[in-house]
């Protein structure tokens, strides 16, 4: 990966990025008002629970199948029945990734920021005209087909894409409960550490073939798994909660 590369990701990764991520708990917040998650080493649990369980299992296999999706999309040269066909495999992907978010709050929350990241891309320079055309030609891009579009146009690696975006969902989390646990910085700091080192065994773990074996492919190989009854439960419970900060 380039200098330049590295650059852009950084900018990904970024807490200013704008594409809206502070405003979602992603079934956080619930949990926090449950009394499930109170304290620095329940936060940390249930972020490495959340990240093992679900993302890991499901929402990064289907990451590198967009990621796979963009790079055929791009190969050259292509008849227009190949563009085609890869369009509707990219909109299937993201259908089905929509499909499994556990409640409304959640798909929402992937919508929201999918719009808001394709909306950032349209006034950004050096960008493909066709990668903006192509996701306009989706309905309801998700935040996974966006961000796998954009780090394929800026030649990021898709190791590097995932651990990004990981990190991104991670830091996040650790901010939603830094104000309503709430956990002082420090604490804050400690719970990075320690999911830093799970993010990167995770993306180890990829790297080995152990869980990767779509890596040259555009649609997933492997048993996905989306089971997680819990959180699927406290994010519902979410929706109707009267007292919160977070959308989801």
């Amino acid at each position: 990966m380039t200098v330049l590369a590295q650059t852009r990701l950084l900018q990904m990764a970024s807490q200013a990025f704008p594409i809206g991520g502070y405003s979602h708990s992603q079934g956080l917040e619930s949990a926090i008002e449950s009394g499930l998650v109170r304290s620095e080493e329940t936060v940390r649990q249930w972020i490495v629970d959340v990240l093992e369980f679900s993302i890991n299992t499901y929402e990064m296999p289907m990451l590198h199948a967009m990621s796979g999706a963009w790079e055929a999309a791009a190969a050259e040269p292509r008849p227009c029945t190949a563009a085609m066909a890869e369009l509707n495999a990219m909109a299937e992907l993201n259908q089905e990734f929509l499909a499994t978010r556990e409640s409304a709050e959640l798909r929402r929350a992937t919508v929201q920021m999918g719009f808001s990241m394709r909306a950032l891309l349209e006034v950004l320079p050096d960008l493909p005209a066709a990668l903006v055309r192509t996701l306009h030609e989706i309905a309801e891009p998700s935040l996974p087909l966006v961000w796998s579009g954009a780090a394929h146009a800026w030649g990021i690696g898709r190791r590097e894409s995932m651990v990004a975006y990981l990190w991104v969902w991670a830091e996040n989390q650790v901010l939603v409960a830094m104000k309503s646990v709430p956990i002082g910085q420090s604490s804050g700091q400690r719970i990075l550490l320690g999911v830093g080192t799970h993010i990167a065994e995770v993306a180890q773990r990829w790297e080995a073939g152990g869980d990767a074996t779509l890596a040259g492919a555009s649609r997933p190989q492997v048993a996905l798994s989306n089971f997680a009854p819990g959180l699927a439960i406290l994010s519902s419970q979410h929706e109707t909660q009267y007292s919160r900060l977070f959308r989801s």
